[in-house]
């Protein structure tokens, strides 16, 4: 794909003897295209060149004797430089890029020879897999498949919550009420039952807590009850799960979770002693970062000598980065977990491993998933089990395409498609770090910047298509009939797909490319009402026909890496 960024610093760099590399970076896209493909905003230089904004770009202009064919104009508005592409190379560009690389359009080598881990999803062993976890196991998944579509080595880690003192707790009150309950038959749903009686007792009784604490130790030195219990508990939740998993079309390369690093943690717990950090406060190990501006310190070993988060991600850790070689360690956790990671990834330094992976690691945080009542919470039993929740949103998809469509051949399989989407969707366009209220009226409408409406597009382009009879060969498309602004508003968004990927990267959200999706549907929407596509101008038609094609072929790509399957009819 040609780099139009890169020949507008190159004609920049001539013209003013500053770094093209930095003024690369400082060119922008404008919202309207009446101010130029790409703008450059001479305020960057005003301090350094002491001189104001609108003279710079004047002076700037004055120097550029020649341009390249790929840009038409420059002009200057104000303090900027615009400049304008020529629409019959884009075009031609966007256009035979689609035709040679079809399904994998947007797929680039800049990730080879790079290693990413993304930890993602983690629910809690014998816990409800609950709406909670959907934003880590949607951002996740959504980061795996962008990074490998860019060319990275990626590993995604499930690593599940099946140690801690949680499972103390429940081997009491298995021991205590076991019989009362039939895990086997609804095991999550019993199992959480067990879990708020013991934590309401624990409350209410010191001696209980202690005791649901020794367990967890018993646990941890491999007593045959305790051990026979807990595998018992993680086979059926994880049966459970996958349940879940299933459903959302989740990827995952390891399900090492916390368990898997309990005979690595001595080995960390042995380096840090070596470091002379590692003290004792009240009976428990602990390693005191108030030097490194966190007040709080990192508990290696509680006083009963059982271990912690924080122990289980240092092991992990250490075993991530002599496994994978890892280049960045991504953590999808909510915000709540701020602190923690910002105490593991200081501890983590004093390990020994090159500094190469502790520079990698990054906590990914998102706001959380509320409901209009508000949080959630497992100890209370106010949950929504995400299973519970996509079956229903796959009902009320079914439901709007009877009404819309009654004589729509497998409406099952197509309300299972517009259903899941449009909770995925509804997550991923939300910006990460912000919370999200769960509302389904937003969710499921087809009319607005929602995931049936991507959808929906999608299956309109597929219509196009379909009373065009055939996608027309590119050699018989015509460059000039795509010269109208309706055309060029979906070139450029087309040509720069392969740059909001990138983007979604270096910032860990996929809600840029959500968003993009809904500009992308958009746009095709402008074009389709403004101009007519079938129509007797065979040369017309063809290359808006060939055009719909290509929009169809990136609003399915990029809803595939966001997870979110399409339907061809609806």
């Amino acid at each position: 794909m040609i780099d139009f960024k890169e020949k507008i610093a190159k004609i920049l760099a001539d013209a003013t003897n500053l770094n093209e590399k930095e003024l690369e970076s400082y060119i922008e896209m404008p919202k309207d295209s009446k101010n130029g493909d790409y703008a450059f905003p001479c305020f960057r230089l005003a301090k350094e060149l002491r001189k104001a904004p609108p003279v710079i770009a004047n002076e700037i202009k004055e120097k550029i004797e020649t341009t390249p064919e790929e840009i038409e104009k420059v002009e200057v508005v104000g303090g900027y430089l615009n400049f304008y592409i020529n629409k019959d190379i884009i075009t031609k560009e966007v256009l035979n890029q689609i035709e040679n690389n079809r399904d994998n359009y947007g797929k680039s080598k800049i990730g080879k020879g790079k290693n990413i881990v993304i930890d993602y999803s983690s629910p809690n062993i014998a816990k409800p897999f609950h709406i909670g976890h959907l934003r880590s196991t949607v951002i996740g998944g959504a980061l795996y498949k962008i990074y490998k579509h860019l060319g990275y080595n990626v590993t995604g880690i499930n690593h599940l919550g099946d140690y801690g003192t949680q499972f103390g707790k429940l081997i009491e009150g298995y021991k205590l009420w076991g019989q009362e309950y039939n895990i086997e038959e609804n095991p999550i749903d019993e199992l959480t039952k067990i879990y708020i009686r013991i934590n309401n007792l624990c409350k209410e009784d010191e001696k209980v807590l202690e005791e649901c604490r020794n367990n967890f130790k018993k646990l941890e030195n491999g007593d045959k009850y305790c051990v026979e219990l807990w595998e018992k508990f993680k086979s059926l939740s994880l049966k459970e799960f996958q349940k879940v998993y299933d459903l959302l079309g989740s990827e995952f390369d390891s399900w090492n979770g916390e368990a898997f690093y309990s005979d690595k943690m001595p080995e960390v717990i042995e380096i840090l002693e070596k470091t002379g950090k590692l003290i004792s406060s009240q009976g428990a190990k602990i390693i005191d970062l108030e030097d490194k501006g966190i007040n709080t310190p990192c508990i290696i070993e509680k006083s009963n000598g059982s271990t912690t988060y924080a122990t289980r991600d240092l092991a992990a850790i250490l075993y991530r980065a002599r496994t994978y070689d890892f280049d960045k360690a991504l953590y999808l956790t909510s915000y709540e977990q701020v602190l923690h990671f910002k105490q593991v990834f200081e501890v983590a330094k004093l390990l020994g491993i090159d500094k190469k992976y502790t520079d990698g690691l990054q906590h990914i945080p998102f706001g959380m998933v509320l409901l209009p009542t508000g949080k959630m919470s497992t100890r209370e039993g106010k949950v929504i089990k995400l299973e519970d929740l996509l079956n229903e949103a796959i009902q009320r998809a079914k439901i709007i395409i009877e009404e819309k469509n009654p004589s729509l051949e497998n409406k099952e399989e197509i309300a299972k498609k517009v259903g899941i989407g449009a909770v995925i969707f509804n997550d991923l366009s939300n910006s990460r770090v912000k919370d999200e209220i769960f509302e389904w009226d937003q969710i499921l409408n087809f009319q607005g910047e929602t995931g049936p409406y991507i959808q929906y597009t999608y299956v309109r382009t597929k219509s196009v298509i379909e009373k065009a009879g055939k996608i027309p060969e590119l050699k018989g498309v015509q460059i000039k009939e795509l010269s109208d602004e309706y055309s060029q508003n979906i070139i450029k968004l087309i040509y720069n797909f392969e740059n909001v990927l990138k983007q979604v990267t270096e910032k860990e959200e996929p809600s840029i490319l959500a968003r993009y999706l809904i500009d992308l549907a958009k746009a095709y929407s402008g074009f389709y009402n403004e101009n007519k596509i079938i129509t007797e101008n065979k040369d017309t038609q063809n290359a808006r026909v060939y055009l719909t094609y290509a929009v169809g072929q990136v609003l399915k790509i990029g809803a595939n890496l966001l997870g979110i399957e399409m339907p061809d009819k609806m």
